[in-house]
């Protein structure tokens, strides 16, 4: 399997996706971004933008198991791992895996659940295993973890903690359709007669994980690696942040960079491929100063700010050398 595989499949997978999902070519490709980087997917955005129907759409073309959860107050860490029931005719305890045992869990509005619930999560989607009574359980690959929240709406809510952020991969939003897309998605309800839509498989798990593996052969130059660390070091020294992004938050550039690139064909990252994924990569890493949101200024702005004072590598020698 060849980086042209990568970017054929992700195409194919993106055009299936658009049917259902109308307008939003941009979110669709950070999202699968996400996935060939093996990693998880934060969606913050306003209710009935199509959340759940992007999880959902994926799954099916992707061939993925997937799981919904609905974070509520009431929810319990065992409502997501799973827990140990006792087997009366075996004499034993009997493990009954949660909906994390899956390929993707959509974990839908994450933030209303509890801090003991969300960091039920944690271990699941660092060391991508569940240990239970003191046994672990490993997850089978590929596993994903794509949660949602809403911006505006706090009451009720936990908000996640710095330490949990951090394991999103990138996080994103989807936003409102315009004019045309809007009408776009009315004319295709109208069409197929149902709300249901049906969509290809195009992989599955198998073939997805071994996408994931070829990505690893994008080639980074030490001029791009070395803009990746002025980056992230640039969040840390910005006067209006109070915590800067971590070297997870470097990591994470550098992977989403790389999926970038081969959905672009290339087998080598450019600055502008950084460029293009530092927002969705740090902003929610940052902890701005209190008086910063007085002024309405949000963690990707400051993002932006960075990325306007970091002298941009040349465009040259950025491609691997032939030996």
């Amino acid at each position: 399997m060849t980086l042209d595989d990568v970017r054929e499949t992700a195409t194919a997978v993106l055009d299936e996706v658009e049917r259902a999902v109308v307008g939003k070519r941009d979110a669709l490709e950070l999202l699968l971004m996400g996935v060939l980087a093996d990693g998880h997917v934060l969606i913050e955005d306003f209710p009935g933008l199509a959340k759940t129907l992007i999880a959902r759409s994926f799954a099916q073309v992707c061939r993925l198991d997937f799981a919904r959860v609905q974070f509520t107050p009431d929810l319990m860490p065992s409502d997501i791992t799973g827990s140990s029931i006792w087997d009366q005719r075996a004499g034993g305890f009997e493990f009954r895996p949660g909906p994390v045992f899956t390929n993707l869990l959509l974990a839908d509005e994450i933030n209303r659940a509890p801090p003991k619930t969300q960091a039920a999560l944690l271990e699941a989607m660092q060391e991508r295993q569940v240990t239970i009574d003191g046994e672990s359980h490993p997850l089978a690959p590929p596993f994903l973890v794509l949660a949602t929240q809403n911006p505006v709406e706090y009451e009720g809510t936990y908000p996640l903690p710095e330490a949990q952020l951090d394991r999103f991969l990138l996080r994103l939003s989807i936003g409102y359709p315009t004019r045309e897309d809007e009408l776009e998605v009315l004319e295709r309800r109208r069409e197929r007669r149902t709300d249901e839509i049906e969509l290809r498989p195009l992989v599955d798990a198998t073939r997805l994980v071994a996408l994931q593996r070829v990505v690893e052969d994008v080639h980074v130059a030490e001029s791009v690696g070395l803009y990746i660390v002025d980056l992230v070091a640039a969040t840390r020294e910005n006067p209006r942040v109070q915590v800067g992004a971590s070297p997870r938050g470097t990591l994470a550039l550098l992977k989403i960079s790389r999926c970038r690139a081969a959905l672009a064909g290339r087998d080598y990252v450019t600055p502008d491929d950084v460029k293009a994924v530092a927002v969705a990569a740090l902003a929610h890493r940052l902890t701005l100063r209190p008086e910063v949101w007085v002024q309405r200024i949000r963690a990707g702005d400051v993002v932006g700010e960075c990325l306007a004072s970091v002298p941009t590598p040349a465009a040259e020698d950025l491609a691997p050398t032939s030996e």
